[in-house]
């Protein structure tokens, strides 16, 4: 089967380089989290820069990554000092392995903590793409697909857990089952 892609991005309330406890809390979170999902099932690789300081994203060395982007709707600053947001990239062998790995254990707390750190952008904050073997996806290609996703919704090529596709292009349920649907019996709920 393909790999599968996962783009993360969101805009946060303080430059990454804020001394301040929310954010050295936000960054030894995240520490944690990456070891744990580093060794999560299903997990290939993810996108890490070769130099660069704490919040110095744009003028990294991404390697096969690419060079560092952020969609349009990104307005605060792009230099080590300046720059409020976290982004991830990371390869998985499926689709339930990467929810799995999102939704439960450290990042699950994580996520249930993202108002402490994030802002409500109005954006999706993740898409997901099928790759094919042995191509690395880039940056630019995760930030191309999120605005797609954010202007058209979920399609084959830029999706969501909640509204997944098989490599194939076929809809599917994050456990590779086709998605439930409900139907309308006649019967309103009072």
């Amino acid at each position: 089967m393909s790999p599968l892609a996962l783009y993360t991005f969101g805009v946060l309330t303080s430059p990454l380089a804020d001394p301040g406890p929310l954010t050295r809390e936000f960054y030894d979170r995240g520490e944690a989290v990456y070891r744990t999902i580093s060794r999560h099932p299903g997990y290939l690789a993810r996108a890490e820069a070769a130099d660069g300081d704490r919040g110095m994203l744009f003028g990294a060395d991404w390697g096969a990554w690419g060079q560092f982007a952020a969609p349009t709707w990104y307005v605060k600053g792009r230099t080590a000092g300046t720059t409020a947001l976290a982004a991830t990239l990371s390869l998985w062998t499926g689709l339930s392995h990467a929810f799995d790995a999102v939704y439960s254990g450290l990042h699950r707390e994580a996520l249930n903590r993202r108002s402490d750190w994030f802002e409500r952008t109005g954006h999706p904050s993740h898409v997901l793409w099928w790759v094919a073997d042995g191509v690395t996806p880039t940056w630019q290609e995760g930030v191309a697909k999120l605005e797609h996703l954010h202007d058209h919704g979920s399609a084959p090529h830029a999706f969501t857990f909640h509204h997944p596709f098989t490599p194939e292009g076929t809809p599917t349920g994050t456990d590779g089952r086709a998605p439930r649907t409900t139907r309308f019996t006649g019967a309103r709920p009072r």
